[in-house]
């Protein structure tokens, strides 16, 4: 090294690696934009074709669209859809999530693997989360609102909303980077 440290710190000192994110197969992250003026901001969701929306790498019929409010540290983990297809595209349009999501699909490629995604309202974007991958998130210090559009339709008598624990993937996902 060029800098020569004190022998302690020599010794303590790490480096920060940086590599790429792991896939999930099926997840895509496709960046929103925001039309900002003075005045506010405009951003369009989805746009649908008799139900479907357009623009995305899957077919996805949208048959119901719902909002979570989520308090400031709130963390709402794991959910899974195992009983039919519900595969999901999330929105932050308040506030910031910390969102995770493992591959639980059996025979999957990508089966096991662990990605964070960071949505913020600043710079909004879908998440397609397919079935089978469990997915929870963890709000920022102002909360969030997220939006978020199923291809299926919530059912009161036979929920499709199978629970993991929220550390059953490791309760490090969840703690704070004091980097």
């Amino acid at each position: 090294m060029s800098i020569r440290l004190t022998p302690d710190e020599q010794q303590a000192l790490t480096f920060q690696a940086y590599p790429g994110a792991p896939p999930i197969e099926g997840v895509f992250y496709r960046p929103l934009r925001k039309h900002l003026d003075v005045n506010g901001w405009f951003m369009e969701h989805l746009r649908l074709t008799g139900g479907r929306v357009d623009g995305l790498d899957v077919e996805f019929d949208v048959r119901q669209v719902s909002f979570s409010r989520a308090a400031p540290g709130r963390v709402n983990a794991f959910h899974v859809h195992p009983k039919i297809v519900q595969d999901e595209l999330w929105c932050v349009v308040e506030g910031c999530l910390m969102v995770w999501l493992v591959d639980c699909r059996e025979g999957s490629p990508t089966a096991g693997t662990k990605r964070r995604f960071i949505l913020n309202a600043d710079q909004p974007a879908l998440l397609y989360i397919p079935s089978g991958v469990a997915h929870g998130y963890k709000a920022g210090p102002e909360g969030a609102l997220l939006v978020y559009a199923m291809n299926s339709q919530f059912n009161l008598a036979d929920p499709n909303e199978g629970r993991l624990g929220w550390d059953h993937f490791g309760a490090e996902l969840w703690e704070a980077d004091r980097g």
